[in-house]
């Protein structure tokens, strides 16, 4: 038992709040895209281009959410940057025409890129002032606000078809995590780890921080990690239904056994973090995703199928975590580098992958996620992590 006066305790919950409001608000206006689509008179390749809005906002904010950072610490740009998500909801709900989704959506992308490197720097700082390690629990809560989303997008669904009655609920839930994560947040960020001179960042002539070449590896590895995430919660079910031929039923366990392992790893990943060390979670982690999935694909049908989902869920959970507690060790420049690279890949690698799919066929799509996978495990040998 813990009690709330516990300053790491409390830290750690209200944290988790914001993690949970992120994987919230995601997945409710995800959850009801077909009612967007309907409402906007939108055609597949509308719907993709509304998703890859998301994308571009996120990959714009980078200098934003520096100069932000800067200014506002990551206590401030968390709260301001959860309450406009709140607000972006309603806001797409009446969204009079596809022009004006487009721009609530590349809103939604910003927003999402301030508060991901705010909360993940917020983690940091706790792992660091607490010397425990916290982060992927930090996650988990991530993946439980999703699927509470999914759940509450089941019941309003049940009772209204209404989108604006939906998301005005989920406003209002928002707001109710922001006012609980509020009291709790730490107002100090960790300060960057001492580093080697040749590992320091070197400012360019405008004044803007020069990534290192580990921060660059960083990137990389994020990026990849989000993409193979973020493409399998989308993907899966059209997997089984298109190419495994699964039945209507069994089509969604797709997304639940990802999901599932994703919450499970992720529960236990700082214990086995403590024991074996981000590095090694990383590469055995990110190598057992591509291959599992890999072999799934050659082999075709629905229990193989699970069996390569359960596998990308199982390594990849820690694999954002790892890397975001190291990218915050380099610095908070390289902390919002990392986290838009992420975000970036979160939100547009599912459009790619379809794209990628529309072309050449899902299982080539899904064959790419599986090389993501292992283009991580091999950005991890590049990079310094912290140590078991």
């Amino acid at each position: 038992m813990f009690r709330l006066d516990d300053p790491f305790r409390r830290a750690q919950l209200a944290i988790t709040a914001l993690f949970c409001s992120l994987g919230f608000q995601y997945a409710t206006w995800a959850s009801r895209l077909p009612a967007l689509k309907t409402h906007l008179g939108l055609t597949a390749a509308e719907v993709g281009l509304f998703l890859m809005a998301a994308g571009v906002g996120a990959a714009a904010s980078f200098p934003l959410v520096a100069v932000l950072m800067r200014r506002l610490g990551s206590r401030r740009l968390a709260l301001l940057s959860a309450l406009g998500l709140a607000a972006l909801l309603p806001a797409l709900a009446f969204a009079p025409n596809y022009p004006s989704a487009l721009t609530v959506m590349c809103g939604d992308g910003i927003l999402v890129g301030c508060l991901n490197v705010a909360m993940n720097a917020q983690g940091a700082a706790l792992e660091a002032a607490h010397r425990r390690n916290a982060m992927s629990k930090l996650h988990a809560a991530f993946s439980g606000g999703s699927l509470l989303a999914a759940l509450l997008a089941s019941g309003m669904n049940a009772v209204t078809s209404t989108v604006a009655a939906h998301f005005g609920v989920a406003a209002v839930i928002l707001l109710l995590l922001v006012v609980c994560a509020a009291p709790g947040l730490l107002t100090e960020d960790r300060p960057a780890d001492d580093r080697p001179a040749t590992e320091k960042p070197r400012k360019s002539r405008g004044g803007w921080t020069l990534p290192s070449r580990m921060v660059l590896w960083m990137c990389c590895a994020m990026a990849f990690g989000t993409v193979t995430e973020g493409a399998m919660n989308d993907w899966s079910a059209l997997y089984l239904k298109d190419v495994a031929k699964a039945s209507a039923e069994l089509a969604p366990m797709g997304i639940a056994v990802v999901s599932g392992m994703m919450v499970l790893a992720r529960l236990f990943a700082d214990g086995w973090r403590s024991r074996w060390g981000d590095g090694r979670i990383v590469r055995v982690g990110s190598t057992l995703a591509g291959a599992g999935l890999a072999l799934a694909l050659l082999s075709g049908g629905v229990i193989p199928a699970l069996i390569g989902f359960a596998c990308v869920g199982l390594g990849i959970a820690a694999v954002t975590p790892c890397v975001y507690v190291a990218a915050a060790g380099q610095g908070s420049d390289a902390l919002t580098l990392v986290a838009a690279m992420g975000t970036t890949g979160l939100l547009a690698g599912p459009p790619l992958i379809g794209f990628l799919a529309n072309a050449a066929g899902l299982v080539w799509g899904l064959a790419a996620v599986a090389a993501s996978a292992i283009v991580v495990a091999l950005c991890g040998t590049r990079i310094r992590w912290k140590s078991a």
